[in-house]
């Protein structure tokens, strides 16, 4: 018996809470390009009014990328992999079909979440008669390997060589990962009771998107307190419904709407709360269990 609890413990994470710990507190609210607290969608598309395609680097740090992809309709990008990073997308406006190997082909809207893991190949093509809008994120240094009857892209201090990829593991989704979620789904499982709390869409060894859906309570807080801060690992969020409020340490107070993203990085208080209904936040971070260090001072809670 006892050699079995002790199995059991030991396949088992023990969760503790309400431990004062002493922790290292950087400095606040450090912004480097092309990173900012708050970028909004509308004035991504101001600055980009007149393209069909463009595409826009909003997060860039030591753990991932993100970036939005405008693309007109029969916009395709062959057929491609990443040898060791999951890549995701969501898309924001029109339809995008994919077509991921193991999986086939299937066709994305707005609010679809979806996902390819390494040393799979994907593809995917704009379809329909509008442009779509995709945010891609992906680990950060990523590199993609293309088909042999495909022309690489020029790629500044390297040079394209054949080569042989020998025991590619396809189609590794792993964590309860799937290819295609939407918001309407989720949002739909956690209003009937089906799935509560933070809903986990991406799991990576080195990235993770989770979905945080809500409303905004009947009397919501004035002046909140400090929240938490994330010692080791940005965190930044895409708002895909309603608002979101934002008290940032150094920065203020942020209302973000659909397709925003806000950024905050380590050492940085933070405390998102819902502030319409049925919004959500889509949010990332280079850790699938990331620390959230809460004020320890007496008096605080």
């Amino acid at each position: 018996m006892r050699f079995a609890m002790t199995v059991a413990l030991l396949g088992a994470a023990l969760i503790t809470s309400g431990q004062t710990l002493w922790a290292p507190k950087g400095k606040p609210a450090v912004y480097t390009p092309p990173h900012k607290p708050h970028t909004r969608l509308k004035d991504l598309k101001a600055a980009h009014a007149g393209q069909q395609a463009w595409r826009h680097v909003v997060v860039d740090d030591n753990l991932l990328r993100s970036e939005y992809i405008q693309a007109r309709p029969g916009t395709a990008v062959r057929r491609a992999m990443h040898p060791d990073t999951r890549v995701w997308w969501v898309v924001m406006e029109g339809e995008v079909r994919f077509d991921i190997e193991s999986v086939g082909s299937f066709t994305a809207a707005r609010g679809s979440m979806v996902q390819c893991p390494m040393q799979t190949f994907f593809s995917w093509e704009v379809v329909g008669d509008k442009p779509a809008l995709l945010f891609e994120t992906n680990i950060a240094g990523a590199k993609t390997l293309y088909e042999s009857d495909v022309a690489p892209p020029k790629l500044p201090g390297f040079d394209w060589i054949p080569v042989r990829f020998n025991n590619r593991e396809i189609g590794r989704f792993l964590h309860g990962n799937k290819p295609h979620r939407t918001f309407d789904e989720v949002a739909a499982d956690i209003d009937a009771g089906k799935l509560r709390g933070t809903i986990r869409i991406v799991q990576d060894d080195r990235g993770t998107a989770n979905f945080i859906y809500g409303s905004r309570p009947a009397n919501p807080p004035d002046d909140p307190k400090k929240g938490h801060y994330h010692p080791e690992s940005a965190e930044y969020w895409l708002i895909m419904r309603g608002q979101i409020r934002y008290p940032i340490e150094k920065v203020g107070v942020v209302i973000a709407e659909e397709g925003d993203v806000v950024y905050v990085p380590p050492f940085t208080w933070h405390a998102p709360h819902w502030w319409s209904d049925k919004s959500c936040r889509l949010a990332m971070n280079g850790y699938p269990y990331i620390s959230h260090l809460f004020d320890g001072a007496p008096g605080t809670h």
